[in-house]
């Protein structure tokens, strides 16, 4: 053996060892989370796996103008994987392992593939540093140490292949050095360097090539870079289905309830802490980081990883943690303001390119501040207190509940005789804009024969603030009581105009063993038009329309085109659309339970969409939810522009033009 194969040996054999022990000391951490089961499905999830990485679906789907020079890059990377696996194997077994004992044909064709991809790779790289210094993105630490690390480590070896190879082409001992066309071209800086020289130069390149290798291999574990072992495991482990319920948690007696240590998230939780890329696709889009809130869910990721990597070895040594997940001002501990600003809207799961699901862990921190140290903002006391007594936000004495009906005649939901019970929810209920709309949908499925009903004040509130504002002590009080009262009365099939109380009944209510058949009012009239049930004309005096998509309708439970199409079918044409709509719409401000709290920092979240609604220049703003249409109204008053924009229901619009 010779020396230098006998040295590269000691280095490969160092190298890999302590990759093994960096990588076995960040996961083992990844194993303190509380269990759960990630594993069902597996042939969707090898799917998964392959197709979203692979084809970088989530760098290059939102219109990101680098997001491409990212998804360059990884192709690179997959392809030099091949290289550099190839030169590290001949390093060790020269005699034995080279793509040059291949025949010609497929030895030139990889050399050709290699040379090109490493010009693009380099280009990628420098294409990424010109971003960082001339573009900083608004939403990264885009001058960060670490990132440039990365890129020159990258540069490096790309930089050393071409040395490697245009020293072997100047020396006349490359093959294929007509496929070769980037090194070839290097080739020709090296004319008047000697044939000594030229295997000086060679070797010096490639252990430079190897050196930066092994380096960068060593310096994954302990950088943010570490997304590239884990991103493709995260793929296969993410939710198949809308995350769009909390995971329920048995509340027995002397139970630590939420997340107060960060041992106690679950396993994936603590994985996604590691697959963060610190894009800042989360934070492009959160409606509280948008308008000047604490709360940035990029960050809100990188604290649980720090405080994971602070308290990790301590918990799993059975010691006591030293850095507060909750509560500290630096960095791995999570402010409390930081928490409640979150709108559970959703748009930060949705654009995470490795599936990380970050408010779900923000509630689990709600929870714990609730339940274990009934910690939140005096606000709440009012509507905690009011829930448990009423079981209202605003603790109205349960007999209002059918003043809305009081023109119509509507029945009690009766087992065997009525198909559907009319779910009419708090703000249907009680608040007086929203009666209206209340009453708008009551006459529409009285126009097309539907069989409803109503409890009447028998109608306790869904639970959805409470489960989203970390109370499960009452919300599942709550949730029990209602499903006995639907097992008693027979109730199966249930209609909601709100989608809040919509999404809690059909996916949070599913945890608790109730099958319910639950239909959004956008579903059902749609449905109804689509079967000839409901004749329309066309609805007049709207003028020019906007649509808004509530984010408990669309991005939580994928309801998009059904109340476009009754829109169309009640005004003649499709409605205007803001420039956020669809899975980019943005929050109207009052999901998550922050209907029922103050703005203390920052713009409103309302006044922002209010704004972005008002650049259409409409005469009338459609919304199909409750909580969107207060949002709007309160917006406009403040935007003094209620007087010529008009904010309505798809169900008000619809019975407009009703013949």
């Amino acid at each position: 053996m010779l020396p230098s194969i006998m040295l590269f040996a000691v280095v490969f054999v160092a190298a890999i060892a302590l990759f093994g022990w960096s990588c076995f000391k960040r996961f083992r951490l990844v194993a303190l989370g509380r269990a759960e089961n990630r594993c069902d499905n597996v042939g969707k999830r090898i799917w998964s796996m392959l197709l979203y990485p692979f084809t970088q679906l989530c760098t290059i789907t939102w219109r990101y103008p680098f997001g491409f020079n990212h998804a360059v890059l990884f192709w690179c990377f997959i392809v030099l994987l091949i290289a550099n696996a190839e030169f590290l194997l001949n390093g060790l077994f020269p005699a034995y392992i080279s793509i040059s004992y291949l025949p010609d044909g497929a030895y030139f064709t990889l050399a050709f593939i290699f040379d090109i991809v490493s010009i693009i790779a380099l280009l990628a790289v420098l294409l990424a540093v010109i971003r960082r210094l001339a573009f900083p993105p608004a939403n990264i630490v885009a001058r960060s140490r670490d990132a440039f690390v990365i890129l020159s480590l990258i540069a490096g070896l790309m930089i050393a292949f071409f040395g490697m190879h245009a020293s072997h082409i100047a020396h006349g001992t490359e093959r294929a050095a007509a496929y070769m066309p980037v090194s070839s071209l290097v080739a020709g800086w090296f004319s008047g360097v000697s044939a000594e020289g030229l295997v000086v130069s060679a070797g010096v390149f490639w252990w430079i090539h190897a050196i930066v290798l092994l380096s960068f291999l060593n310096y994954l574990p302990y950088s943010k870079h570490i997304h590239i072992l884990t991103a493709i495991p995260s793929c296969f482990v993410r939710s198949l289905e809308k995350i769009n319920s909390q995971t329920r948690e048995e509340f027995k007696k002397g139970n630590v309830f939420g997340v107060g240590q960060v041992e106690r998230f679950t396993w994936k939780d603590l994985l996604d802490s590691y697959s963060c890329t610190e894009c800042g696709r989360c934070s492009d889009v959160c409606p509280a980081t948008f308008t000047g809130k604490p709360l940035n869910p990029r960050l809100v990721i990188h604290d649980i990883k720090a405080n994971l990597l602070k308290n990790g070895p301590l918990v799993a040594s059975n010691r006591e943690a030293v850095l507060p997940l909750i509560g500290g001002d630096v960095e791995g501990s999570i402010s409390e303001e930081v928490i409640w600003e979150c709108t559970t809207c959703g748009a930060c799961v949705e654009v995470c390119p490795v599936f990380i699901e970050h408010f779900p862990k923000i509630i689990d921190m709600r929870r714990d501040l609730v339940e274990m140290h009934a910690r939140f903002p005096e606000e709440l006391l009012g509507f905690f207190e009011n829930m448990e007594q009423r079981s209202n936000p605003w603790g109205i004495a349960p007999a209002e509940r059918t003043k809305w009906a009081a023109e119509i005649d509507v029945k009690p939901f009766e087992a065997g005789k009525t198909e559907y019970l009319f779910f009419v929810g708090c703000a249907g209920a009680f608040d007086a804009r929203n009666r209206r709309t209340t009453l708008a949908l009551a006459k529409i499925l009285d126009a097309a024969g539907v069989s409803w009903g109503i409890l009447g004040k028998d109608e306790l509130c869904c639970g959805d603030s409470l489960r989203r504002l970390g109370n499960e002590f009452v919300f599942e009080r709550i949730v029990k009581e209602n499903i006995k009262m639907f097992t008693e009365r027979g109730v199966n099939k249930i209609i909601s105009h709100c989608p809040h109380c919509y999404s809690t009944l059909k996916n949070d209510y599913d945890q608790y063993d109730v099958e319910l058949e639950v239909i959004h009012h956008t579903e059902l009239i749609n449905n109804l038009i689509g079967e000839g049930k409901l004749n329309l004309d066309r609805a007049e005096d709207l003028g020019k329309m906007v649509f808004h998509d509530s984010c408990y309708l669309g991005r939580h439970n994928d309801i998009y085109e059904a109340p476009r199409k009754a829109l169309v079918s009640a005004i003649g044409h499709a409605p205007t659309e803001m420039k956020r709509h669809h899975k980019i719409g943005f929050c109207c401000g009052a999901g998550g339970g922050r209907m029922w709290m103050k703005n203390r920092v920052g713009k409103r979240i309302d006044m922002a969409r209010v704004e972005e609604a008002l650049k259409e220049d409409p005469e009338t703003i459609c919304v199909c939810c409750p909580y969107c249409m207060t949002m709007f109204v309160d917006g406009l008053k403040d935007e003094n522009a209620d007087d010529r924009v008009q904010v309505l229901d798809l169900a008000e619009i619809v019975v407009r033009a009703l013949k």
